[in-house]
């Protein structure tokens, strides 16, 4: 089973970018698992075309089905951790949840992969858990060329070498999102090169994405011959093949800034 984690920071489009390779996967003929582990829940809203059921609403519901999986487009397994309500408590008790009735449930021992779609915030130690319990082998990081989106993307290589010292997690590339109003693809390339890994794929700016967004599909599904399907299968591809793994050396904030120009 590969396992692959997929961070960055909020709104950057990892959700979007872990639907539509897992859609990619899928048509590939892999059995195919997506685990959201994000408060918001919307990870797979496009792959099964609505909402389904939180692992926390599912565990604390009265009725006998608590199924926490549903299966969405091309068979793809799909959960979501969900969180507690905005303000009143921790939204990594999700996904330590979520991981945890997985496991028990023995849920994913029949698929070839697995993504992992993790918020960037590794301050918080729940988001940090597929990293701190080496539930995933590869992480994936998704930027944009902003400045904010890079300090973030190296916020969280700074989580991945932390727990590389303890376990087989390590970085296998860097996804640019080109969807930025600032779009420079050349600092995010040498973002990758100077903490020790590669850009494995451009996702191009592109309004069919938000269009099968809003038809609750994958853009891979609604528009399969498009820009975006294409990109979104060629990142699908190297994934699947394997890209060179590393413990990032993360920059100082300082370097970040002179990478992005701010001084």
């Amino acid at each position: 089973m590969r396992k692959i984690c997929i961070y960055g920071k909020g709104g950057i489009g990892k959700s979007t970018t872990a639907a539509n390779v897992a859609a990619a996967m899928a048509e590939s003929g892999l059995k195919t698992a997506v685990v959201g582990c994000d408060p918001k829940a919307d990870t797979t809203r496009c792959l099964v075309g609505r909402r389904i059921p939180t692992v926390l609403q599912q565990l604390g519901s009265s009725t006998e089905n608590n199924e926490i999986a549903v299966t969405g487009y091309k068979g793809i397994l799909c959960i979501e951790s969900g969180g507690p309500e905005p303000g009143t408590g921790c939204a990594g008790r999700g996904i330590a949840s979520a991981l945890r009735e997985i496991k028990e449930r023995d849920l994913l021992a029949d698929r070839d992969v697995v993504l992992y779609d993790v918020l960037g915030d590794v301050v918080c130690g729940g988001f940090s858990m597929p990293l701190r319990e080496g539930v995933a082998d590869d992480v994936y990081l998704v930027t944009t060329s902003d400045f904010m989106a890079i300090y973030a993307a190296n916020n969280i290589c700074r989580g991945i070498a932390k727990y590389a010292q303890e376990n087989e997690v390590r970085l296998a590339g860097i996804i640019y999102n080109g969807r930025s109003g600032c779009s420079d693809p050349k600092r995010v390339e040498r973002f990758a090169e100077a903490i020790g890994t590669q850009v494995i794929g451009c996702v191009p700016m592109s309004g069919q994405i938000g269009l099968a967004e809003i038809a609750r599909k994958t853009v891979v599904e609604m528009e399969p011959d498009c820009e975006a399907a294409l990109a979104f299968r060629a990142i699908a591809d190297k994934m699947i093949t394997g890209n060179p793994r590393c413990i990032p050396r993360p920059l100082l904030d300082e370097e970040v800034e002179q990478l992005c120009g701010l001084q």
